[in-house]
């Protein structure tokens, strides 16, 4: 195939780097608060609060095992320092983990929705 015979590739339109964003919070209640405020505050587009998971860690020396909700926010790389800043000032926890993997493929629609959420 010569560069005669190749079809023209259409254009992606560009769609911001999406996060996801993990941490974990010791009762329901408290989950529940942090999804909201980060969503009122538009620094996430959505979160979700997953049901009790059992988490055992090290902490000032001794192997501790407790019951945590997980709650999974949608974002913006772009938004993902100002949803960090609130999380530590928010969160009940001394150092609360606080976890971002990049989302590398998702629906266009919804990674566009969730761009267009946090950015206004």
């Amino acid at each position: 195939m010569t560069s005669v015979d190749r079809p023209e590739i259409p254009e992606i339109p560009a769609i911001p780097e999406i996060l996801t964003v993990l941490t974990t919070v010791d009762a329901a209640e408290a989950a529940t608060a942090l999804a909201h405020g980060a969503v009122a505050a538009r620094l996430a587009a959505c979160a979700q609060v997953g049901a009790p998971v059992t988490s055992v860690y090290r902490w000032q020396g001794a192997v501790e095992t407790a019951q945590e909700w997980q709650v999974l926010f949608k974002t913006t790389a772009a938004r993902y320092p100002d949803l960090e800043a609130w999380l530590i000032r928010e969160h009940p926890y001394d150092t609360p983990e606080i976890i971002a993997t990049a989302v590398v493929r998702g629906g266009a629609d919804y990674l566009a929705w969730v761009a267009a959420e946090v950015a206004g």
